[in-house]
């Protein structure tokens, strides 16, 4: 791989110019980009069918692209990367596990849906702050440890309100408390 003359893009040094892992790297953003974008969608649409469901299938399998994606560009850099990869994988599974519990309507489904896919959003945001935060503006003003947590410092308590007091969850609560 060649590391001769970084290309910045962005204000963001690519650490290859091998074109390989450029051209894997512009995947790579276009799926994050979908991901980001419809994940956004789906949190803030009417949750059930219709939008929130088709805005969620595009997050997932985006962040599918991502995960892919994310796969070869670190086993190219292992040694630099190996903590991507992780995020990676940790992001995915969230997301895995989100997508199956409203799909299998297991018992509590809504929270676990929620926390599935909200902790796989965080965790690819977090992923993303670490790669990139040191070039982003106001980001690289910031202490390295500031990159791992205030993506869940932000978005943890986002997902314990909606876990907790979201209109379908308390639907949920109320029938099952009248099956008792």
């Amino acid at each position: 791989m060649s590391d001769a003359s970084p290309i910045v893009i962005l204000g963001i040094p690519i650490p290859s110019s091998d074109p390989l892992f450029l051209a894997i790297v512009g995947v790579h953003f276009v799926f994050g980009l979908a991901a980001v974008v419809t994940s956004a969608v789906a949190m803030l649409s009417s949750k059930g069918r219709g939008q929130h469901s088709y805005a969620g299938s595009i997050y997932f399998w985006s962040l599918g692209g991502v995960f892919l994606t994310m796969s070869a560009l670190s086993f190219m850099r292992w040694a630099e990367d190996r903590s991507l990869f992780i995020l990676g994988v940790l992001s995915f599974a969230l997301a895995c596990f989100g997508r199956a519990a409203v799909r299998g309507q297991w018992r509590q489904w809504p929270r676990l849906h929620l926390t599935g896919m909200g902790a796989s959003y965080i965790v690819m945001l977090t992923a993303f702050y670490v790669d990139n935060g040191p070039n982003l503006p106001l980001w690289k003003e910031l202490p390295e440890i500031a990159f791992w947590f205030l993506p869940g410092a932000i978005g943890v308590p986002f997902i314990l309100q909606a876990a907790l007091r979201h209109p379908l969850v308390l639907h949920l609560d109320r029938g099952h408390r009248h099956l008792s």
